[in-house]
């Protein structure tokens, strides 16, 4: 059988409300999560034993392959699935590493997809769904690879009609974990942040048909919750938004997930190219992407 390919689609959170943590731990969130045109590559060959090599260039930011989220999703499926068929993962690393754009997610997403496709499985299937969110909390949404709002722990998903929109991507290439960010949030378990009030009054997202102005002034009305305490761990995000909310024709600028890369979202292509080229002028050490997000 022939080597079998997918993408693994960064995403982008347009929106991150923090709920509060529960009383195991973990975090409930509601994120408008869209995804970029950029991408890693991730190949099956089938047959023969797990493994996993990478390649491209952010491979080396991929550390010990042992604990990449491809082969934990792989290995997770075949516990669940019995005689699961498996092979050789090869990954084309382009994305950048604890980014908050879910690169390892949305690699782990494009290896449940690539196993579902050589054993015959639907993406439906609960054995998938259950595995993917065991994976991680990004996971679900980045199986989907489509706009969603997540909600719980990532894996409640509400479809949504979005636009492309021009968008530019810019990460310093300073790594930020996304546990220490929530611990800098500081909540205790059992701790609500959003409280019942601002739950009822939570924004309605915008029908099908609506323009990108209409969803950026939806947008603008809620945030990201873990800006702050990630501009603290690293005050360079504060550079890097203030070099995106800076350039012509931005609409909206944030950071996504948790850390360090940032988005904003533009009125026309010509405008974000612009903005681009001219970050990556000031900023030649810097990791810069210019497309759309959808």
């Amino acid at each position: 059988m022939s080597a079998l390919i997918e993408e693994g689609r960064a995403k982008v959170n347009l929106s991150l409300r923090v709920v509060g943590r529960r009383a195991d731990g973990y975090h409930d969130l509601e994120s408008v999560v869209a995804f970029a045109d950029c991408a890693d590559r991730l190949t099956l060959e089938p047959g023969g034993e797990l493994k996993l090599t990478t390649t491209g260039p952010l491979a080396a930011a991929c550390g010990d392959t042992a604990d990449n989220l491809v082969l934990k999703a792989a290995r997770l499926l075949a516990e669940a699935v019995p005689g699961l068929k498996l092979g050789a993962f090869a990954l084309d690393k382009v994305l950048p590493v604890a980014a908050g754009i879910g690169g390892g997610s949305a690699d782990a997403a494009a290896a449940l997809r690539l196993l579902a496709r050589l054993n015959d499985l639907s993406l439906d299937d609960p054995r998938i769904q259950k595995v993917a969110l065991a994976t991680g909390a990004d996971v679900p949404v980045c199986l989907l690879s489509r706009a969603c709002d997540m909600t719980g722990v990532g894996e409640q998903l509400l479809p949504l009609a979005l636009p492309s929109m021009p968008c530019v991507m810019v990460n310093p290439r300073v790594p930020v974990a996304t546990k220490d960010v929530f611990q800098a949030l500081g909540l205790r378990n059992g701790e609500l942040l959003v409280g019942v009030t601002d739950v009822i009054r939570a924004p309605a997202w915008p029908e099908e048909g609506a323009s990108i102005s209409d969803w950026v002034e939806v947008l603008e009305t809620v945030a990201n919750d873990l800006e702050a305490p990630a501009l603290r761990i690293e005050p360079v995000i504060g550079e890097v938004l203030d070099a995106l909310r800076d350039s012509v024709g931005v609409k909206l600028a944030r950071m996504s997930g948790s850390g360090a890369t940032c988005f904003a979202i533009y009125g026309a292509p010509a405008e974000a190219h612009a903005a681009a080229e001219k970050i990556r002028h000031d900023h030649p050490g810097w990791w810069v992407h210019a497309g759309t997000l959808s």
